[in-house]
């Protein structure tokens, strides 16, 4: 299992490869279930030119960890990714990816889409999105 929080832009196709290369044995893998979530540059009716997104250190790690763990448990996983943005980000920046690995396919989907809605409801995580009539801070996000 891994899971990062990072200020800095990632490939999420690229996070993927060297997971499955690093951390999964060759033929034990049936399914990879993949999400990447990617900025809008629009919410809420407003044309979006940017978004500062924060979190709780240590706080939000442990809730991703926690979060993380009890998907491999409940749906047998062999492993699990989460690699998730924070800083300033950009309309099409990459901000999230959430990948679930399991012998067959329907635990992977099952897990990766758990950990997704999961994450977007409950992780400590705040938005503040530029536009050009001001700032505003998020206040919920977009159903699953």
């Amino acid at each position: 299992m891994r899971v990062e929080i990072r200020a800095t832009a990632f490939d999420p196709w690229l996070e993927v490869a060297a997971f499955r290369r690093d951390h999964l044995a060759a033929g034990r893998i049936g399914a990879s279930a993949v999400f990447v979530g990617t900025m809008r540059d629009f919410n809420e009716g407003d044309d979006v030119k940017s978004m500062v997104l924060e979190h709780y250190p240590g706080m939000t790690e442990q809730h991703l960890e926690t979060m993380t763990q009890d998907a491999i448990s409940k749906h047998h996983l062999s492993d699990a990714l989460v690699i998730h943005r924070v800083g300033t980000i950009l309309p099409a920046d990459d901000i999230v990816l959430v990948a679930a690995f399991s012998a067959h396919r329907k635990e992977a989907l099952i897990a990766c889409r758990e950990m997704m809605e999961t994450l977007k409801s409950t992780a400590p995580f705040w938005k503040k999105e530029s536009l050009a009539s001001g700032e505003r801070w998020v206040e919920k996000n977009t159903a699953g």
